[in-house]
């Protein structure tokens, strides 16, 4: 199957270098290209492509057009995948763009343009349901409460590393509970103690599930 794809980013010798790239990509169509907010919303709603690479920085305003574009999408289109490409790590953007589940979510440094594999390995893993986000994000967010050899996470449960998967799949505390046949007070408890042994205790729910979904991610990179 052709994964259809929208590219944005308001410089054309980026936006002409991501085209260039996926051109040279077995199984990958660009749709459609742009170079500000209103032409991404008005394509990915035209085109319904599978996926969007976009840009965070675009016109109107040049500060996260690419971060609420994926964020207004998310509701209209479920099925839609986002890269975001960004040239700077800035956590708050990152909590922002995975608010809601990192399922079909990639957050990338733009510099993974010029390693075409891995911007297309993104693309493909994110189209059928995954989640990338950058080894250097994920360092930057974690590591004031994870040291290098080692990861709060590894002092989990079984049931609670269960439980921080499904959060990691964009999962409510409903749909964990019908998962793992108990009930939601059970999931709340789990969650809590998840948060705490993860140090996230003081953040918003919103902020924790996110943290503790960096978390995980990163350790699952270690292979822990």
């Amino acid at each position: 199957m052709t994964l259809r794809v929208v590219v944005a980013d308001d410089a054309l010798i980026a936006r002409e270098g991501i085209v260039r790239v996926l051109e040279f990509a077995d199984g990958i169509e660009v749709v459609a290209t742009c170079c500000d907010y209103d032409e991404v919303i008005d394509a990915v709603d035209r085109l319904a492509p599978d996926v969007l690479v976009t840009d965070i920085r675009m016109p109107p305003t040049g500060t996260d057009e690419g971060i609420r574009a994926a964020i207004e999408l998310r509701g209209r289109h479920p099925d839609l995948g986002v890269v975001v490409l960004s040239q700077y790590v800035e956590p708050q953007w990152v909590l922002d763009f995975l608010d809601g589940g990192t399922a079909k979510r990639a957050y990338l440094m733009k510099e993974r343009v010029g390693e075409p594999g891995q911007l297309v390995a993104a693309i493909r893993q994110i189209a059928v349901g995954g989640s990338v986000v950058d080894q250097v994000v994920v360092e930057a967010l974690v590591e004031s409460r994870a040291r290098p050899s080692s990861s709060p996470v590894d002092a989990l449960t079984a049931r609670e590393r269960e439980v921080l998967a499904a959060i990691a799949e964009g999962k409510s505390n409903a749909a964990i509970a019908e998962r793992l046949v108990v009930s939601q007070r059970a999931v709340e408890k789990h969650i809590n103690s998840v948060f705490s042994k993860l140090g996230l205790s003081s953040d918003t729910e919103v902020h924790r599930r996110v943290a503790a979904v960096l978390m995980y991610l990163a350790s699952a990179e270690r292979g822990g």
